[in-house]
């Protein structure tokens, strides 16, 4: 499941971040980092995911 997550970071950082955590601010951090460019969402989403 954690592979898929971190896929899914790359199109939809704000879903893999929803699937991980469920609906929770973090969401939206990734929904708007993702708005202000792809990359800062990426990155964001991928430290969420992998974050144990």
């Amino acid at each position: 499941m954690r592979i898929a997550l971190i896929v899914l970071c790359f199109f939809f950082p704000f879903l893999a971040v929803l699937l991980k955590d469920g609906p929770s601010r973090k969401v939206l951090i990734a929904f708007l980092l993702q708005l202000l460019g792809h990359v800062p969402g990426v990155v964001y989403g991928l430290l969420v995911v992998t974050r144990d």
